[in-house]
């Protein structure tokens, strides 16, 4: 359950919404969603919220 939570703010930080989650649950979502985790957050704040770096 925390790592759900961990992830949708990581998507946050991509400036992404949380339902993009979602997109595990269809075949190669995963991996989808394993390169926006490597990816480097937008900079400065976004419409989520501050950065949190």
């Amino acid at each position: 359950m925390i790592f759900l939570a961990v992830a949708i703010r990581r998507l946050h930080d991509l400036d992404k919404s949380g339902w993009w989650y979602l997109i595990a649950f269809i075949p190669f979502g995963s991996i989808v969603l394993l390169v926006f985790f490597c990816l480097e957050g937008t900079p400065g704040a976004n419409q989520f919220g501050p950065a949190s770096k």
